[in-house]
């Protein structure tokens, strides 16, 4: 296996006739997927998603991949294609579309719909071009294939791209449901055709390559959602990703079965399911769902809620209701279905959410206690499968960390792919495709892009730093009246602290420690503010340090007297 090492530098121009792949996003991390394919001077983007942002990262809303690479070149895309509608494969379509609005969006249906409402909030009136399984298109020199893929999100794709450096083949995110509910399973004759013609590169999506066996069918969950209603005394509360499609058929069929009405709550839930409603995806029953308005008035037990919020997001409706801060008041005997996955570094938020939620009463049914979940990714047996039809020459993982894309790179080899054609890289890196092989020839840069409420790309690894330290350690601010002849303290400065413990006698041992380096400062002749400002703060950090242990931000203002 070639791993892609940290001093690699800007890659060489493109080989004439090779092809190049740089993902700059998804790898490394679960989310941003976005990859860059380079042939004949053209680029065509695969994907261009978004991030969520952990806890170390407080104030981002989002994490966007880093366009640098292709700024000066966005003339040069023929088109951005979308394997399927979820935020970490679309949510960074409106950003790129600011810097070059008219870039063709390629996608299906549904995908292009979810897209469309999202760009209208950005005010964006994109170029579209509707897609689906079994349609070739070219764009540029990219001629682009299309077919089925079974996932958590109806309409998923994956995209075969041919090219006179060979055929790429990129599952996008898939597993292999043999008995998906909208009967459109993951198109195996159409990969293993591809695999007699030849695939040179197989992007596979490497999400659960961890994971044995095979992943449960979406019907599995069958039971547990119909025992969940069939039991429920009062209300029930059901929690999903507000774009899957599969699972609120369930619960809506599970709701109409037992006599219940159902209202959507959440501004995205409600726009996401009147959109998968209106073109069809979602078979909703005349007159089962309603107005909350409507649904406040009914008894307890003929009442169905669906919401945001599986994953303990703060201001999402679930949260909400947790911590009383919501209209819809969880009660003694209320059932709470959460129908989804945990996302890695969520879990302490939605263990908190949990407990809150038992704590008034609820009976909370989640992946931990019944089968509510299936993933949407394609485990270790499926991923084997494909490239035992496939038989590529080399292999490329994509969509997961570092853990992920090992095992599925193992898989590969298994299988009986050449170790050096299969290729682990890392976001920014250049993975070349010249006369069949795989090289990895340098990176671009591929960092962190922060959205912070309207402003992208304002806050940095630096800011963080600051608000992470704001956040741990507190800031004290001292402002110090300097006598400009004599460079000494007219009085004594003030101190203002917020989050570093103190009381009133905290500060006294400090003042000397500053007054001995003004009078330092005066002796060699060092007079700017600034200067003083440098000095009183490496001072009163120090002190910090030695007296409390603590690191705070210290602002230190100078004023001339």
């Amino acid at each position: 296996m070639s791993h892609a090492h940290p001093e690699l530098r800007t890659p060489p121009p493109l080989a004439p006739g090779g092809l190049r792949v740089i993902a700059l996003g998804g790898l490394g991390e679960i989310g941003r997927n976005m990859t860059v394919f380079e042939h004949a001077g053209k680029l065509l983007v695969v994907d261009c998603g978004v991030l969520f942002p952990e806890e170390h990262q407080p104030g981002i809303d989002v994490i966007l991949p880093d366009f640098t690479s292709i700024r000066d070149r966005l003339d040069d895309v023929v088109a951005i294609v979308l394997t399927h509608g979820h935020e970490d494969h679309i949510g960074g379509v409106p950003y790129l579309l600011r810097e070059r609005r008219d870039i063709p969006l390629v996608g299906s249906k549904l995908t292009l719909a979810f897209l469309d409402a999202k760009l209208k909030e950005h005010k964006i009136k994109p170029v579209t071009r509707e897609v689906s399984e079994g349609d070739e298109l070219s764009f540029g020199p990219f001629d682009c294939e299309f077919l089925a893929v079974n996932h958590s999100i109806p309409d998923a794709l994956a995209v075969a791209i041919r090219t006179a450096a060979g055929l790429v083949l990129h599952t996008g995110d898939f597993k292999m449901d043999q008995f998906p509910l909208d009967n459109r399973i993951t198109d195996l004759r159409g990969f293993a055709r591809l695999g007699e013609e030849g695939v040179d590169l197989f992007l596979t999506d490497s999400t659960n390559a961890e994971v044995p066996g095979f992943t449960l069918s979406e019907g599995d969950l069958v039971p547990a959602i119909e025992t969940a209603f069939r039991k429920a005394p009062r209300r029930v509360i059901v929690s999903s990703f507000a774009s899957h499609v599969h699972r609120i058929q369930q619960v809506l069929d599970a709701a109409h079965a037992h006599g219940r009405k159902v209202a959507f709550v959440g501004r995205s839930m409600v726009r996401n399911m009147g959109i998968a409603r209106d073109l069809g995806y979602l078979n909703v029953p005349k007159g089962l769902v309603v107005d909350m308005k409507v649904l406040e008035k009914l008894p307890a037990n003929q009442v169905c809620l669906i919401c945001t919020g599986s994953q303990g997001e703060p201001m999402a409706a679930l949260s909400r209701m947790a911590n009383r801060d919501h209209v819809i008041r969880i009660t003694e005997g209320d059932t709470v279905l959460l129908a989804s996955s945990l996302i890695p570094g969520n879990e302490n938020a939605i263990y908190r959410v949990i407990n809150e939620l038992t704590r008034w009463g609820a009976n909370v049914v989640h992946k931990g206690n019944a089968k509510v979940h299936v993933s949407g990714h394609a485990s270790a047996g499926e991923l084997v499968y494909c490239y035992n039809i496939v038989r590529p020459r080399n292999v490329m993982p994509v969509h997961g960390e570092w853990r992920h894309l090992r095992a599925n790179g193992d898989l590969a080899i298994r299988t009986g792919v050449h170790p050096k054609g299969v290729v682990i890289a890392e976001d920014g890196v250049a993975v070349d495709l010249v006369d069949g092989r795989v090289s990895i020839t340098g990176k671009v840069p591929a960092g962190n892009v922060y959205v912070d409420g309207m402003t992208v790309g304002g806050a940095t690894e630096a800011s963080l730093k600051d608000r992470r330290t704001l956040a741990e350690e507190g800031v004290i601010t001292v402002v110090a009246i300097v006598d400009a002849d004599t460079g000494r303290l007219v009085e004594p400065p003030d101190f203002l602290a917020r989050g570093f413990v103190h009381d009133d006698a905290t500060f006294k041992d400090v003042v000397p420690l500053i007054e001995q380096a003004l009078a330092r400062a005066a002796e060699e002749g060092v007079g700017s503010a600034i200067q003083l400002e440098q000095l009183i703060s490496r001072a009163v950090g120090n002190w910090a340090h030695r007296a409390h242990r603590r690191s705070p931000m210290i602002i230190p203002v100078v004023v001339d007297a």
